[in-house]
């Protein structure tokens, strides 16, 4: 097993112990999911599909799932609305972040952040393999980006540890209900 994959399962399986996974998850045909998006997705998202499904780490941050029953949650749908939202605010003026001025850069998100409407997406470059994509969020009310270089896993163990260097998660504590703090609910607790 390379040394990529061997560090991303270490973070999936760290998160585990801080927020223990539910116990079935629906399977995901990755190659349908993947040929509908135009692109392979990151190892360390896949695991973390596979392990939890789709849901809220912490009462916080949504991870987006292939083939979520709601659309709001779901992998392929928010990308094709978020690509057409972001269009029309960089079309309107507003300014796009330095990270995907250079090139053909795009941006596919993988989580959502409750309350806030923060988005958080890929950094998906030209030639860069999708375990090396890194996370960009985005504020939800405005027009202010935040760049980290970390896969999709890494964040949310950051996160959900109190580590994160994001002005957005300075304390978790202060974000999280003490309940919700260390747990993983599945989007099927939540009803459609």
């Amino acid at each position: 097993m390379p040394a990529d994959h061997e560090k991303h399962d270490g973070l999936v399986e760290a998160l585990t112990l801080l927020c223990p996974p539910p116990a079935a998850v629906r399977t995901v045909r990755w190659a349908a999911v993947e040929e509908a998006l135009g692109t392979a997705l990151p190892a360390d998202y896949k695991r973390l599909v596979e392990t939890y499904g789709g849901g809220v780490f912490a009462g916080t941050i949504w991870l987006l799932e292939p083939d979520c029953p709601d659309a709001i949650y779901d992998l392929v749908a928010q990308t094709a609305e978020r690509d057409e939202i972001l269009a029309d605010l960089w079309a309107g003026g507003e300014k796009k972040p330095a990270e995907i001025e250079e090139g053909d850069v795009r941006l596919v998100p993988w989580g959502y952040v409750e309350g806030a409407g923060h988005f958080l997406y890929w950094l998906v470059r030209p030639g860069a393999e999708p375990d090396e994509w890194t996370t960009l969020l985005n504020e939800g009310r405005g027009p202010l980006w935040e760049a980290h270089p970390a896969s999709c896993s890494a964040f949310l163990l950051d996160v959900v540890s109190g580590t994160a260097k994001s002005y957005y998660f300075t304390d978790i504590d202060d974000m999280a209900d003490p309940e919700d703090r260390y747990r993983f609910r599945s989007t099927s607790e939540f009803p459609a």
